[in-house]
């Protein structure tokens, strides 16, 4: 890191100061002409009181700023700056960076520091609002003296690079970690028998057992009832498709839609291989361009990670034929497709049905949607006057438009997830192992 000095310079307090004085100097130079030099002394006092000040303040000896390589879209994490001085009694300091504004709405985190034993040490909160590689460019100290009057500053040049990764937070979770370590579900490499759609063998009856397991022929045979374990169906094929257009990038709840999918989508993988199926990741705009080999075992999770990361924002439309039909193309076995879209129009609503349409002949299909609640807000206000009017019938427009879309796709045979923001990983991960234990994909 290259630091370059900059002058000594007065500080908020001083400036006040010489502002309130210059009035005071011209009362006096008014009332007594001959005590004019009052005023130019005055200024020359308090100028040497900045400097002296300033000097004060000490010398830099270490400035080091603390930059995570590594974050999580939308989950908080902190930057920093550890400061020693040769000598000196400061009595306050602060701290400037300069960053990507996908790190820090503006591109400029400012934070103050406290003195810890030798050091003085601060740190900023802040959230990544994108995935990518966000730049950590300069950065700025100013510390001042201990009559608050003078301060010294300098300023620094950075290289340091942050890459965002999608968030794993839900993976994370003690809800999601006890459901894996449950018995249905868990994480010990076995044959689970339970509900699923494979026979595996006859067991006593037991209550509370679903009574339509009961094997009657066997039952009359042993002169006791006995009833069906199935084994859960594995090595299914699941392909998580993402919508890289232009709607997608729109924010909800201070993410990118399509960043809000991704951590939906990798806690359901994360799920899925632990419970031994196979899991691709498909993300496409107006071509198709990330497109994965299925991964099937949790240690090679990395991997689905890294190519979620590698999905772009494109100001695009998507071309649903021309990806759909190419991921129908790859795949030799029936899947179960998740598709990850939102529409603002009823034309492409009607190129995105007919493409679904023609997988839903050889795969199952799981279209996932996030809830507009601005939509929704401004559906349901009260209409004051014309414009909220005009408003509120254009939302509920556009409601009505995604309610008949979504009744078209459930006519096909698809199954529709529209859920808010924060349930839509939740609603997934139901919908898979529903599907999973009917054995609809196998």
């Amino acid at each position: 890191m290259s630091l370059r000095f900059a002058p000594i310079v007065p500080t908020a307090r001083a400036a006040t100061l010489l502002a309130l004085a210059a009035p005071v100097a011209l009362v006096i130079g008014a009332m007594r002409p001959d005590a004019w030099l009052i005023a130019p002394l005055a200024g020359i006092a308090m100028f040497a009181l900045i400097l002296v000040d300033a000097l004060l303040a000490g010398r830099l000896e270490d400035l080091h700023v603390l930059v995570p390589n590594d974050v999580e879209v939308g989950a908080d994490h902190v930057m920093g700056a550890q400061v020693r001085l040769a000598g000196g009694r400061p009595s306050a300091m602060q701290a400037a960076l300069a960053c990507d504004p996908r790190l820090v709405p503006g591109g400029r985190m400012l934070f103050d520091l406290a003195p810890q034993n030798r050091e003085w040490r601060g740190e900023g909160a802040f959230s990544a609002s994108r995935r990518g590689t966000g730049r950590v460019s300069h950065t700025w100290l100013r510390w001042t003296g201990p009559l608050g009057l003078g301060a010294r500053q300098l300023q620094g040049d950075l290289d340091e690079e942050v890459r965002v990764w999608p968030n794993m937070a839900a993976t994370r979770s003690p809800a999601l970690q006890a459901f894996l370590k449950d018995a249905q579900f868990g994480l010990i490499a076995r044959r689970m028998r339970g509900e699923g759609t494979q026979f595996e063998s006859l067991a006593e009856y037991q209550p509370g057992m679903d009574r339509r397991r009961i094997d009657w022929k066997a039952s009359a045979r042993h002169v006791h009832l006995y009833a069906k374990e199935y084994e859960t169906e594995r090595n299914n094929q699941i392909v998580f498709a993402f919508d890289c257009g232009r709607a997608m990038c729109e924010p909800i709840g201070g993410m990118p839609r399509m960043d809000r999918a991704v951590s939906a989508a990798l806690a359901t993988a994360y799920v899925a291989l632990k419970g031994g199926d196979k899991v691709s990741l498909f993300g496409f705009a107006a071509r198709p361009e990330v497109s994965t080999p299925f991964v099937a075992a949790s240690s090679q999770f990395h991997r689905l990670q890294r190519a979620a990361a590698e999905l772009e924002y494109r100001a695009e439309e998507p071309n649903f034929t021309l990806a759909l039909a190419t991921l129908a193309g790859r795949l030799q076995r029936r899947s179960l497709i998740v598709v990850f879209s939102d529409f603002t129009d009823l034309t492409s609503a009607d190129l995105m049905i007919e493409s679904i349409g023609r997988l839903v002949k050889r795969h199952v299909v799981l279209f996932a949607t996030m809830a507009d609640d601005e939509l929704e807000t401004l559906s349901a206000v009260a209409p004051d006057d014309l414009d909220v009017l005009s408003e509120a019938v254009s939302a509920d427009l556009l409601l009505r438009q995604r309610a008949l879309v979504t009744g078209r796709l459930r006519q096909l045979g698809v199954d529709v997830i529209e859920a808010p923001h924060d349930r839509i990983g939740t609603r997934l991960l139901d919908a898979y192992l529903e599907i999973k234990r009917s054995g609809a994909i196998g």
